[in-house]
């Protein structure tokens, strides 16, 4: 399966689970923002970037790049994502079927990729568990913007 339907697919997979839980949804025309979808979420609205998580075998844990990538022609060219290209990040593990729901400002921060681990076997949690189906986090983060908005 090429990346660009297991994006599509992590996309649909946003819609449905953003819907589950009460939001609105609606879709930018084309591919070119650097965000995929838009939720409403208590009169607010979050603009959403979604990557789907691949495994990686050697590591055994779930791996999202938090870099934008760009394709010309024979040209891929990776960017980073600033803090105003979007205002959370959902990382989708198909094979859970589970978001890790990511603020911009958390995303940004990692260097180049995301490690999440679906397993139990580990003393130590990584930091990216504290958002692993953090659906609440979008009904946060509308009592902030509408106060400050």
């Amino acid at each position: 399966m090429s990346t660009k339907l297991k994006g599509d697919f992590a996309e649909q997979a946003a819609v449905f689970h953003a819907m589950k839980h009460g939001y609105a949804v609606l879709r930018p025309l084309g591919d070119r923002l650097p965000y995929d979808l838009v939720f409403e979420v208590n009169g607010q609205l979050a603009r959403i970037q979604v990557k789907c998580a691949w495994f990686n075998k050697s590591a055994k844990n779930y791996v999202v790049d938090v870099r934008r990538t760009k394709t010309n022609r024979r040209i891929m060219k990776r960017e980073m994502y600033k803090d105003k290209d979007f205002d959370f990040a959902l990382a989708y593990i198909p094979d859970h079927d589970l978001f890790y729901v990511f603020p911009v400002e958390v995303f940004i921060k990692y260097a180049g990729e995301i490690h999440m681990v679906e397993s139990n076997k580990r003393q130590r949690k990584p930091k990216s568990a504290e958002y692993r189906d953090a659906w609440h986090l979008f009904a946060q983060w509308a009592v902030r913007s509408e106060t400050t908005g």
